[in-house]
């Protein structure tokens, strides 16, 4: 299902995103009702499909090409059943800890000894930054957060960031305060296709972008910082600060913690494309942003996979960050955009690297 060109040049070896980008607010809004039904997920570090079992699925397929991904959800797996939501928010990084060691290797008891052998191997990483921060995006943003956005803000500045206020005085923040000559030359050199490719993404996942990606961060940082509240955005705190807060992204959330852990049973991991799944009936995809990352023939071809799992009425949910991707042409009398939908939740959507959230059902 996924271009052989990224399979060929992008690396699976390592950790790449070792928390979601993406916010599961939105996506289980857009899922619908899909009590006791059967969900596909894109796995990626595991959150979002975690944060699928909050609307109490038969089943949740989370599926990754790279084995290092699955592992991130074994991790958390083991995270929910072993810790109390307190030790869980140390280990992932969220909060600050001297104990994650011990709450490592408590995380991983039970867990599939391949699980236990990874995770020892980046014990490390996981002391300094939580295993939240342990991926090559995560090692990307501490590099801003630590070493150039003090060149550019005084902490007072990074500080009021996040101080709650109506959007009118959001405004005057970010154009008196913020978005300074300073901070746009930061962001035209660290958020370039080069820097990015080398150091965040794999420079593979630009083949099929066009335009400035620092043109396109300069657009989703006023959507951050005006059209939201950045107080409530923790993707936004992480970048800034390295740590998400008190805004935690939904999985994470102490309401969340005890209703996944007692869904776990109901999640499978799978090693290779969504279509090697062998399900069929699907009432939902979380599809994260893969069709960014395919030329529009490949798209057109995984969608049409797609399509043959899904059971009339499923929801396909996905997000573009530059690459637009949506229904290809010759499925059109099979899908239907759900446009009310994705206006709605675009508006609330507190991922802002994405410039478009697509939510489409079958008919």
């Amino acid at each position: 299902m996924t271009d052989t060109h990224i399979t060929e040049r992008a690396r699976f070896d390592q950790i790449r995103y070792a928390q979601l980008w993406e916010d599961a607010d939105v996506l289980t809004q857009a899922m619908g009702d899909v009590d006791g039904e059967t969900l596909v997920s894109v796995c990626s570090a595991g959150d979002n499909a975690l944060a699928l079992l909050l609307l109490n699925p038969a089943r949740v397929y989370a599926a990754d090409l790279s084995p290092v991904q699955l592992e991130c959800l074994r991790l958390r797996i083991g995270a929910y059943r072993n810790l109390d939501h307190s030790a869980f928010l140390e280990l992932m990084g969220a909060r600050p800890s001297t104990r994650r060691a011990e709450l490592l290797h408590r995380a991983l008891d039970g867990s599939p000894e391949q699980t236990k052998d990874f995770w020892t191997t980046q014990e490390k990483d996981v002391v300094a930054h939580g295993a939240g921060g342990a991926g090559k995006f995560e090692r990307y943003f501490r590099i801003f957060a630590r070493y150039l956005l003090p060149l550019v803000h005084s902490r007072e500045t990074i500080r009021q960031i996040f101080v709650p206020r109506p959007k009118a005085a959001r405004t005057e923040f970010f154009e008196t305060r913020f978005n300074t000559w300073r901070w746009r030359c930061l962001v035209r050199v660290f958020f370039s296709r080069f820097v990015m490719g080398r150091m965040g993404r794999d420079a593979a996942f630009f083949d099929h972008v066009d335009g400035s990606v620092a043109d396109h961060v300069f657009r989703r940082l006023h959507h951050a910082g005006v059209d939201t509240d950045p107080s409530q955005n923790p993707y936004l705190h992480w970048i800034m600060t390295g740590s998400h807060g008190d805004a935690l992204p939904l999985p994470w959330r102490a309401e969340a913690f005890h209703t996944i852990r007692e869904r776990l049973d109901r999640i499978t991991p799978h090693l290779g494309p969504l279509e090697t799944l062998g399900v069929d009936q699907v009432a939902g995809f979380n599809l994260s942003d893969i069709f960014e990352y395919m030329s529009p023939d490949i798209t057109a071809q995984a969608y049409g996979n797609i399509l043959e799992m899904a059971k009339p009425g499923a929801r396909l949910v996905y997000w573009n960050m530059m690459a637009p991707r949506r229904c290809p042409a010759q499925f059109a009398d099979r899908v239907t955009t759900l446009t009310k939908v994705e206006d709605v939740l675009k508006a609330q959507d507190k991922a802002f690297f994405y410039s478009d959230f697509v939510v489409e059902q079958v008919r």
